[in-house]
């Protein structure tokens, strides 16, 4: 869950810490007070794109860190161990921040390490599920409905079968396409290709040739220099006039005469004695060297012919001569394919039958599948619905065969949900019979039934609840605070009735001073908390009779909690 949000800089906010708790938790606040401000900059410090125009005018940088406490096996926590990411410390913490710079640049760190925004964004999918009027409107998408189904489902195996199925037929459809492509080739191309292979199989480039005779030529070419400038460095550090090694040796004689004057001269002679030794033994190395050099001018002549042969078939084949034995067996291959087109066609389209079936078998386990999830999905929706001021509210899911030519990764299914608000009417595509104010409501159910038992552990609403008032208001608070039993639950709201239900309060405020607007966060109890449901009741202007009913609205919530 989230435990604490710090914000710096960031739009109207200066500076705040944000204590969280588990359970539901309202945020409320006049109309451009901050609310939002809230939620985009937790969904900057979980990865979503930066905008240098969020950062407070007049300062550098804005600076955003979130604190998580991580269940120990969750996907989080697992995603952290193979990110090796985890904190050292407290391996149930996690700390993510965000750090926005003026010139657009920007920085995010995962328990102190440097990370890039996409590694942001995956942790952030497994730590918080981010709910707005725009995910309302998203179920009017035929593959977020299909998303949602195979979710409740848990089709996951289901869907990981069709996929690898579909990635089967699709592979060797592939194959056949550039097969049909060679047996239509040119007979003259052919036989260039057949000469070329033939011309190359007669070279035999090696793998890691190259490299090899370059380095060999490199020795034979420059076998003079090796030999004298290594022994003129063989001289000078051993058996040469003046050599090293005997001006060391006159060094360390006086010094052994200094010793018996002054101990303290004992260090300097142990380390001449030191690197004398090792100027004798690079001396001797040297040596030694110098007579396994082997200059060989036909072996040299051998390597030039063959470099020279390898770069001109190399330049004739526009590849480096590392590269000539690759290209051999790509051509080859080619070849291969080109000479028994004909005959490999008829093979593979044979396959590619036997891949349909199987993905026909696993496709209709699928559909199997989820139309034994889509009744009780259905039910579950309708119930929640109905729970949020629709009584006669049906939801359906309705699958239909799909009309595709080739396999698809989804299955063959097309699936719709279908609703209807008013008794009498049978169910319709949801997206074109629910209002805003419905959709609301059927996307609250759906988060419902599809979180009770898996999704992240934070959940933030912001505004849902847009288009929905009285009754209504007060059964999707129930419905939050039923979510608030099992996770982290924040909403932004401007309901009374859905705040009463609120496990905690905190009210988003803004002042001007100075000429500057500041934005803070309180969080509210007692008496505080009432004349904030009164004001979200009544109005700006607060009166007995709106604090009577935020009491109320209170002692209800209270109850039910």
């Amino acid at each position: 869950m989230l435990e604490q949000l710090q914000i710096r800089n960031l739009a109207t906010i200066e500076e705040l810490a944000l204590e969280l708790e588990p359970g539901f938790t309202a945020l409320s606040g006049e109309t451009g007070a901050g609310k939002s401000i809230l939620i985009d900059a937790l969904g900057l410090v979980l990865g979503t794109r930066a905008d240098p125009a969020l950062i407070r005018g007049g300062s550098e940088r804005a600076d955003i860190t979130a604190t998580f406490r991580i269940a120990p096996k969750s996907a989080a926590a697992h995603w952290l161990a193979e990110q090796a990411l985890v904190d050292e410390d407290d391996a149930a913490q996690c700390v993510v921040r965000r750090v926005l710079q003026n010139e657009g640049r920007t920085r995010a760190y995962i328990n102190g390490t440097a990370v890039a925004a996409s590694q942001l964004r995956d942790l952030g999918e497994r730590l918080v599920d981010v709910y707005g009027q725009n995910e309302s409107h998203s179920l009017r998408l035929p593959d977020v409905q299909r998303e949602l189904l195979d979710s409740y489902g848990g089709h996951a195996d289901a869907l990981a079968a069709v996929a690898a199925r579909t990635a089967e037929w699709l592979a060797l459809d592939d194959q056949i396409e550039r097969l049909r492509q060679a047996a239509s080739r040119d007979p003259i191309q052919v036989d260039l290709l057949r000469h070329q292979v033939r011309e190359l199989e007669a070279l035999a480039p090696k793998v890691g040739e190259a490299e090899e005779i370059a380095a060999e030529h490199r020795r034979l070419a420059n076998g003079g220099r090796l030999l004298q400038d290594g022994g003129a460095v063989q001289e000078q550090l051993y058996g040469g006039d003046g050599a090293v090694h005997d001006q060391l040796s006159a060094s360390l004689g006086t010094l052994r005469g200094l010793v018996a004057l002054h101990p303290d001269f004992g260090d300097a002679e142990t380390l001449v004695a030191s690197a004398q030794a090792q100027i004798r033994e690079a001396a001797d190395g040297l040596r030694r060297l110098l007579g396994r050099l082997d200059l060989d001018p036909q072996r040299l002549a051998e390597i030039e012919a063959r470099i020279g042969e390898m770069h001109t078939l190399a330049r004739k084949h526009r590849v480096r001569a590392e590269e000539l034995p690759g290209h051999l067996a790509a051509m080859k291959a080619e070849l291969e394919e080109a000479e028994a087109a004909g005959g490999r066609v008829g093979e593979l389209l044979a396959q590619q039958a036997d891949a349909l079936d199987a993905y026909r078998q696993a496709a209709q386990t699928l559909s199997q599948a989820r139309r034994a999830a889509a009744v009780p999905y259905g039910k579950a929706v309708s119930s929640r619905v109905r729970e949020l001021g629709m009584p006669n509210a049906k939801f359906e899911v309705r699958i239909e065969p799909a009309s595709r030519k080739r396999p698809s990764a989804h299955g063959d299914d097309d699936l719709c949900f279908d609703f209807s608000a008013n008794p009498g009417q049978a169910p319709r595509p949801l997206a074109k019979v629910a209002s805003g104010g419905e959709l609301s409501r059927v996307s609250l159910a759906l988060q419902v039934v599809a979180q009770q038992d898996g999704g992240a552990p934070t959940m933030i609403f912001d505004e849902v609840d847009a288009g929905i008032g009285g009754g209504v208001a007060e059964a999707v608070g129930r419905q939050l605070r039923a979510l608030g039993d099992k996770r982290q639950v924040l909403c932004v709201t401007h309901l009374g009735q859905v705040a009463a239900c609120a496990a905690h309060h905190l009210a988003v405020s803004k002042r001007v001073k100075s000429g500057q607007t500041f934005t803070s966060v309180d969080a509210l109890d007692g008496k505080a908390r009432v004349a904030e449901l009164a004001r979200m009741v009544g109005g700006q202007s607060t009166t007995a009779a709106s604090e009577a009913m935020a009491r109320e609205l209170l002692k209800a919530g209270a109850a039910k909690r």
